[in-house]
């Protein structure tokens, strides 16, 4: 049964706020049984009785959590208000990585956020609840589940967004607990190949999926950006990329923001 907090209980009862409002609520997880907590953004044209607006799930990097966007990045507040978009910020545990994991039941993130979060706020928030009106967009780590999840479950989600998303796990073997998740590298090398965005081009065939990516030239997960950007040119496959001065640095992501919520407003727009 899933269990919400008593503070968001209190917005439901309020017809309108009058600025973007910030809250955390709880999801109980049936795949891993356990609360889940997560960070809303409601913008101020939000009212629990007015027009249904979009959402975006905006996911975080390696050892943050749920608060890391309106906190590190408060600007997100104020594009909430502006282009009237959900906000749900779900916690990845530090390290999950945002996927099912293949040797730990006890990390099924892609099942809680494609699945049971979703199901939750389209029934508890005055959202839009078709897909065409559902993003999804991370930071580093979160880019990477961005994308991941986006391809896999494009029956859910419309549009996806990285910024200096870490598209291929294998040149990072003792890195941000990639093995705890999928195996190491030589006993589950299949792993390394199969969760490493750089090589789910093929999924994306036949698929209307919106798709952005930015990376720092100067960024660490910058070879495999370019790469999987070569790919998707090579087959053909939409998608808007950009390349900008920075690196893997919160200077670069304050900036990096504008371009990803001008996307999404002309995708939403779109549909």
């Amino acid at each position: 049964m899933f269990r919400l907090s008593c503070f968001i209980s209190l917005i439901f009862l309020s017809l309108q706020v009058f600025c973007a409002n910030v809250a955390t609520f709880k999801v109980y997880s049936q795949s891993m049984h356990k609360d889940i907590s997560n960070t809303i953004i409601l913008p101020k044209e939000y009212s629990a009785n007015g027009r249904a607006l979009p959402v975006l799930y905006a996911l975080h990097g390696a050892t943050d959590d749920h608060s890391f966007w309106p906190t590190i990045i408060p600007k997100i507040k104020n594009l909430a208000d502006q282009y009237s978009i959900i906000i749900v910020c779900p916690d990845g545990a530090k390290t999950s990585w945002y996927i099912d994991s293949p040797i730990d039941a006890n990390f099924q993130y892609e099942t809680y956020i494609s699945q049971e979060l979703v199901n939750f706020v389209d029934r508890k928030f005055n959202s839009k609840t078709h897909k065409a009106d559902r993003a999804i967009m991370g930071l580093s780590m979160g880019g990477f589940g961005a994308f991941y999840l986006a391809i896999r479950h494009s029956d859910v989600f419309s549009a996806a967004i990285s910024t200096s998303g870490a598209f291929d796990l294998r040149p990072f073997p003792d890195s941000w607990d990639i093995a705890k998740r999928i195996g190491s590298q030589t006993e589950h090398p299949d792993n390394w190949q199969r969760y490493s965005v750089v090589n789910m081009a093929d999924l994306l065939q036949g698929k209307k999926l919106a798709l952005f990516f930015d990376i720092g030239v100067d960024d660490f997960f910058y070879d495999s950006n370019k790469q999987f950007h070569e790919i998707l040119v090579s087959e053909n496959i939409p998608h808007s990329y950009l390349e900008m001065p920075g690196g893997h640095t919160l200077e670069y992501w304050q900036k990096s923001i504008n371009y990803h919520f001008n996307f999404l407003d002309e995708h939403f727009k779109s549909n």
